[in-house]
């Protein structure tokens, strides 16, 4: 749009008619070439135009683009800023015929206070639905970007690999990246970043911007701002606007709206940083306190399962664990481990965590069951003397095709021998819980495992577990021995899960304890192969 210094009768025309000169509402009439030709006080005092100035010189560049009604219908409506108001402008013909308007007339509606009422809406709507820190940086920018700029950038603090960067167009899509960002070569940003004292928006020449951040906006930006994203606890980022024009600063009316905004954000980022950082420790230690892997110990078989009591948890308060033989020394032994800490859930799991890390630590003393024993009952007393816990010690050799087992329990069902025949024995172990007295007593048993014999570890909660076809029953050390009678030679795969399925076909869909499965067995299948070795070994 342009405005002529003379009109079309010879003289100059830079207002309505009298009737619209007071007209409340700012009206810009234009003739077919888009040329101003009049324009009420109103139009003057939104553009900032003084009497007797030109209005063509204001009027922005996105109602100078706005189409013009044609052929009788009503041009769209078009939306943009002027001197930070965000102004509706709706054209209507003026003159001519339908198919030939002499002109039109804008009338531009202050749709400021709808904008940001529907604003508010929005944020409140959006900033609170996730803990999910990528998806709060993308929700930030989106809105921001739509509201408040042409393009906004979320950073927040630096992660292992980079700052975590959200940036945001007008077309409301969000790009996530990494950045090697040096918070200190844009001014202000360091200070926003730590978030504590809270510093006020501080608005930078866009000549001074590095290129990383001039790259994110869609144009050259005429201003930008750097505004703190106060957290709770933690310091929960910074946002970037990047306007292509407009002032340096902000109006009166945006200044509450983007203060409020920055603290709605601020403290949704902040909980999903906690959030996150939380679930990162619980995932850590959560590694540290989940069974092991189960693979072969020097030539012994092995397999093992668990399962907790609750159906959501993952782990409990039965644990095992598996400490191979050196490899150096042939006569080592291989250390298996198989327990159950008073007590269920998280609490069980903490206590579990530090007897597995105490045993780890005795390891260079797994010759001597007992003595481990102690040493361990010893640490325990140290802590809560309430909590205990009953263990089988299991060293595992090979000896040609046999398997020579050291066997301690403390507290704990002793082991059952199955033998490939189908009888099944029951160790010849006992001993005191550990973490009750100060001194505990125990008795070791030695075993031999024939090719396809196996020595089964159970917790009390596979022998304990109540159900039935009556329910109420308890599974019984005798109905676990019928069972295991009918299960000789089987791998121990196949013998693990065969107890895990009696166990839990037993229970039903009832309350269980934490049901821990160790099967060590020595390879090979009996009458597949060789004789078996007598009982002393070879010759």
């Amino acid at each position: 749009m342009t405005e002529p210094t003379q009109g079309e009768g010879g003289g100059a025309r830079d207002v309505l008619d009298p009737v619209l000169r007071a007209a409340p509402c700012a009206v810009l009439s234009v003739d077919r070439a888009g040329v101003v030709v009049q324009a009420n006080d109103a139009a003057r005092l939104l553009l900032g135009v003084p009497p007797g100035g030109a209005a063509a010189v204001a009027v922005p560049e996105w109602l100078a683009r706005a189409r013009r009604p044609i052929g009788g219908r009503a041009g769209p409506v078009a939306r943009g800023p002027i001197g930070g108001r965000v102004v509706e402008a709706h054209p209507v013909r003026e003159g001519g015929t339908p198919e030939d308007p002499a002109g039109a007339a804008w009338w531009l509606v202050d749709v400021t206070e709808r904008e940001r009422t529907a604003f508010l809406i929005e944020m409140s709507e959006e900033l609170p639905e996730s803990l999910n820190l990528e998806r709060c940086m993308e929700v930030t920018a989106r809105l921001a970007a739509r509201h408040l700029a042409d393009a906004a950038v979320v950073i927040v603090p630096r992660s292992a690999r980079g700052h975590p960067v959200a940036c945001s167009g007008p077309g409301g899509r969000v790009e996530h990246r990494e950045l090697p960002i040096d918070p200190a070569e844009v001014e202000g940003l360091a200070d926003a970043l730590r978030g504590f004292p809270p510093v006020p928006p501080r608005w930078i020449d866009p000549r001074t911007a590095p290129a990383w951040l001039a790259r994110l906006a869609p144009g050259r930006p005429a201003a930008i701002a750097v505004i703190s994203l106060p957290g709770h606890g933690v310091p929960a980022g910074a946002l970037v606007l990047l306007r292509l024009a407009g002032p340096e600063a902000f109006s009166a009316g945006e200044e509450p709206t983007v203060r409020l905004f920055a603290g709605r954000a601020g403290a949704m980022l902040s909980a999903a940083r906690l959030y996150a950082e939380q679930a990162s420790i619980t995932a850590t230690l959560m590694r540290e306190l989940l069974p092991p892997r189960t693979d072969e110990l020097e030539g012994v078989e092995l397999a093992a399962r668990y399962r907790p009591s609750g159906d959501e948890d993952l782990v409990g308060g039965d644990f095992y664990d598996v400490f191979p033989a050196g490899a150096a020394d042939s006569r080592a032994e291989s250390l298996v481990v198989l327990g159950d800490v008073c007590g269920k859930g998280l609490e069980a799991a903490v206590l579990t965590g530090k007897i597995r890390t105490t045993l780890r630590a005795l390891l260079p003393m797994a010759g001597d069951h007992r003595r481990v024993l102690e040493l361990l009952n010893g640490a325990l007393l140290l802590d809560d003397p309430a909590r205990f816990v009953t263990l089988v010690l299991a060293s595992a050799r090979r000896e040609g095709a046999r398997v020579r087992l050291r066997l301690t329990s403390a507290g704990h069902p002793a082991p059952l021998l199955v033998r490939a025949g189908g009888a099944v024995e029951t160790a010849r172990t006992g001993g005191s819980l550990i973490g009750v007295l100060e001194e505990i007593d125990s008795t070791t048993a030695e075993a031999t495992l024939g090719p396809g014999d196996t020595c089964l570890l159970y917790t009390d909660g596979i022998t304990e577990a109540m159900g039935g076809p009556r329910g109420g029953e308890m599974f019984g050390d005798e109905r676990l021995r019928a069972e295991l009678a009918e299960c000789g030679g089987m791998p121990p795969e196949a013998l693990v899960e065969r107890v895990h399925m009696l166990a839990a076909e037993w229970v039903g869909t009832g309350r269980h304890d934490d049901m821990a499965v160790i099967a060590i067995t020595a390879p090979g299948r009996a009458g597949a192969g060789a004789a078996p070795e007598p009982e002393g070994g070879p010759p």
